[in-house]
């Protein structure tokens, strides 16, 4: 397997809210004030919220989001994300509507042509100066060539009821992407019922699993019973590891980590729409 890019996109990292400012054309309301007497232009509330990609237009072309591809403001200082197959983090400045990115330090990872496409768009026009509107939840930025990127907020993925397609493998400290061939076979649903199902990169399986607040206790497993070897047999018996007896489980937005017996966990995202 081959271990993860380091970047500086941390998904647990604690989002710092904007404060929102009032109304600068309302003289009561304008309580910060620049030294030339005039109501301080308040920050458009991007912090604190994640932005899913929904279309790019660069150079009159616009195309929709291949599903994957996310953007959040972590700090007026920081931005990360998603862009649509690899994973980003970039310097960045809020002040009033005006969004100011750095050159973003990504990932490496091959993607197919259309997604590549969409990637390379989305990297054209999401740097240098953007200014932002926010109307009704969606967000636009629109650079200084005119390349528009569209946005809308998502609240986090639900526990119960997503499927949930593994991403990466966990031992301990150590994260490592999943081998080559085997990306997106594995995955699995909770169910209202108390079971879980779905394949393990091989098989399909269903267990039975008591959720109390965020423990896991899984019940026997279940499954087909394909030979499975390379590759997706190492997934296999990982994933059965981490599935076994006791687990904790988390969720960031779209993404759930759920770490098993003796550090043996995995991560893995909603499934793209």
């Amino acid at each position: 397997m081959r271990t993860q890019l380091s970047v500086p996109v941390t998904v647990l990292a604690l989002l710092a809210l904007a404060a929102c400012g009032a109304d600068s054309g309302s003289e009561a309301d304008s309580g910060t004030r620049t030294p030339g007497g005039k109501p301080a232009v308040a920050d458009v509330p991007l912090t604190g919220v994640f932005w899913t990609v929904d279309t790019v237009t660069v150079d009159g072309k616009k195309t929709t989001s291949p599903g994957d591809a996310y953007v959040e403001v972590t700090t007026k200082d920081r931005a990360q994300g998603n862009f649509g197959c690899n994973q980003f983090g970039a310097e960045a400045a809020l002040d009033g509507e005006t969004l100011t990115v750095g050159s973003a330090n990504m990932t490496e990872i091959g993607c197919e042509k259309p997604i590549q496409d969409f990637e390379n768009s989305l990297r054209e026009a999401f740097t240098g100066r953007l200014k932002a509107e926010l109307v009704d939840k969606k967000l636009t930025l629109t650079n200084e060539k005119g390349d528009v990127i569209g946005l809308v907020s998502e609240p986090p993925a639900p526990f119960i009821g997503t499927k949930w397609t593994v991403n990466s493998l966990q031992q301990q400290d150590t994260v490592e992407s999943l081998p080559p061939g085997t990306d997106k076979n594995a995955h699995l649903t909770f169910a209202k019922d108390g079971t879980v199902t779905g394949n393990l990169g091989c098989n399909d399986f269903n267990a039975t699993v008591k959720v109390s607040g965020t423990q896991l206790t899984f019940g026997s497993i279940s499954s087909t019973r394909k030979m499975c070897a390379g590759t997706s047999g190492q997934v296999e018996a990982h994933l059965l590891k981490a599935l076994a007896g006791q687990a904790t489980y988390e969720i960031h937005q779209r993404g759930l980590f759920l770490k098993g017996p003796e550090g043996t966990g995995f991560s893995a995202v909603k499934a793209a729409r």
